[in-house]
């Protein structure tokens, strides 16, 4: 009965003032919107970015890496041991830039329970040869099936069916900004020279794009086979092992073990991109703070409100407790006040976030860098809206609880006094 009564109380008090009641509630309906819309669209950007470079990155990379000899020959003679010995210009030593065993190894990672595929990748500089001009850039040979099950190879081939790569002997897909420079269209051949200096004619079956023009001006795909008959090499010979794990986070200690196990270099994909994971998380961080700030700006509306309220109602605070409510009973009275404002401004911020969101998702955006994206990326996380709604209740809470205490320790005798 006590309890309808607070409640009754408080709904009178909150309609007695119900313009600043509805100012408060607008001030957190706003917040909560532009926390909701703000996030999920900066979360979409960070997916649409994280997308075009995760997505066509192993978590774990198996090569070997041309370096100097750590044992230099003036190390080992013995009129120079135990002396500082300066050396420079130091050169890298004989190194095989191919993995050795890769078909073992390609079958014991396979069987590793950890990993969810593998697949194999020959790298090569060549001269992309345009009359007398040489322009230099680097032919990926690749298993197509592979790439396109683990590393969506399909979503980046813009123009061509990717598969052409493997089934029309010595073809190739050129990265789209390199095509242009060549003014190479489907169907055409494009010459090629080889650091041994050989010549070779490729068909040309589609174009890449990447979204990062740097590469696409640099980078080309043919199928393993016809990049090893390029450089005359044998069909055992690949240079780089890319391997997708079911769990991402596990990826630099795995790279440490397939380093020691199988003898070979091994990078996972967070040292890889960390400057790349860096950025994305600063953009979090903002999104996340300025939201927070707007919440916050909106509790001090309310605590102004709340301020004001029990300043007027000073002799009504008076005469509750003189009929015998406690003072927390009158604490409970604005704090009732305090939460309704956060929980009705709450769920209509929650739901004109929603709505923006929606709005923002279907605005066109077109660009020749994302030939994929058609709309501004958003992201529809229940988390968002988990955040929000609860931020408005602990922000107008909070807001509450002092004006709350302040009305609660009413002297009922002193007020009437003063009266």
């Amino acid at each position: 009965m006590k309890s309808r009564l607070i409640y009754d109380i408080a709904k009178s008090l909150l309609l007695a003032r119900w313009r600043q009641t509805l100012v408060a509630a607008i001030g957190v309906t706003f917040s909560i919107a532009m926390f909701i819309t703000l996030l999920s669209f900066m979360n979409g950007l960070n997916d649409l970015l994280d997308g075009l470079i995760l997505n066509r990155t192993p978590h774990v990379r198996l090569y070997n890496e041309i370096k100097p000899s750590e044992n230099q020959p003036v190390l080992a003679h013995p009129d120079y041991r135990g002396s500082y010995n300066f050396i420079s210009s130091v050169k890298a030593g004989i190194t095989r830039q191919e993995i050795y065993n890769s078909g073992p190894i390609m079958q014991a990672v396979k069987n590793d329970p950890r990993v969810l595929g593998v697949a194999p990748k020959l790298n090569t500089q060549v001269f992309y040869n345009e009359g007398t001009i040489d322009i230099s850039g680097t032919i990926s040979g690749i298993d197509v099936e592979e790439e396109m099950r683990l590393f969506n190879f399909q979503d980046y081939v813009t123009t061509g069916n990717p598969m052409d790569v493997k089934n029309v002997a010595n073809s190739i897909i050129l990265g789209k900004g390199l095509a242009d420079i060549l003014v190479a269209d489907i169907g055409d051949v494009v010459q090629v020279t080889t650091p041994q200096g050989e010549r070779f004619s490729l068909k040309v079956v589609g174009y890449f794009q990447s979204g990062i023009q740097e590469i696409d001006k640099v980078q080309s795909y043919a199928s393993i086979g016809t990049t090893q008959k390029l450089l005359g090499k044998p069909n055992n010979y690949i240079t780089d092992i890319q391997v997708k794990l079911h769990d991402l986070d596990i990826a630099p200690a795995m790279a440490v073990e397939y380093s020691k196990k199988f003898d070979v270099d091994a990078e996972d994909i967070q040292t890889a991109n960390a400057q790349f994971d860096t950025g994305t998380t600063v953009r979090s961080i903002i999104s996340y703070s300025v939201g927070i700030v707007l919440l916050i700006v909106a509790g001090f509306g309310i605590f102004n409100i709340l301020n004001m309220m029990i300043y007027e109602k000073m002799d009504s605070i008076a005469i509750l407790k003189a009929t015998g409510f406690s003072g927390s009973d009158v604490n409970r009275i604005f704090l009732l006040i305090a939460l309704s404002i956060g929980f009705f401004g709450g769920a209509v911020g929650l739901t004109l976030g929603f709505i923006f969101s929606v709005i923002v998702d279907n605005i066109p955006f077109r660009t020749a860098a994302l030939p994929t994206v058609e709309t501004y990326p958003v992201n529809y996380s229940p988390v968002f809206y988990l955040i929000g709604g609860s931020f408005s209740l602990i922000t107008t809470y909070f807001a509450g609880f002092f004006p709350a205490r302040k009305a609660s320790k009413v002297d009922p005798v002193e007020i009437i006094r003063g009266k």
